[in-house]
């Protein structure tokens, strides 16, 4: 059962690869962004008990492979994951709400998902690998 996590009532295994982006793309994620981005991400994760299996910050996308509880939906977490993470971006950078970044959204408004099953290895050596196959 070392595979599986578990609540009160509930063992469950429920991992998600999952892939954001900043708005129009723009490549923004790096230097002290990324460094913010990486960090709020952790400590967003922890605060909800959504375990980061991989993680990959690329200048223009994100990637994660993650554990999400049953308790929390996959678009709850993504929204309080972007929301929370864009007030503090805007905060710390205030020169990302002016033009091209055009206002108070930072991220494009959908993301990709995927349950992740048989091919957990495979998937998890990509995000990690990412930066190589670009």
């Amino acid at each position: 059962m070392s595979k599986y996590r578990k609540l009160t009532h509930v063992y469950y295994k429920c991992d998600y690869h999952i892939v954001f982006t900043p708005k129009c793309r723009f490549r923004v994620l790096e230097g002290m962004v990324k460094s913010l981005i990486e960090h709020d991400l952790q400590v967003i994760s922890t605060w909800k008990d959504v375990v980061i299996q991989e993680m990959n910050v690329q200048k223009d996308h994100i990637h994660l492979v993650c554990s999400i509880p049953p308790k929390i939906s996959v678009s709850e977490f993504m929204g309080i994951l972007k929301g929370k993470m864009a007030i503090k971006l805007f905060k710390t950078y205030p020169s990302l709400r002016q033009k091209p970044y055009w206002g108070n959204h930072f991220w494009s408004r959908g993301y990709f998902v995927s349950t992740v099953g048989l091919d957990e290895d495979m998937i998890k050596r990509y995000v990690k690998y990412q930066e190589h196959h670009e």
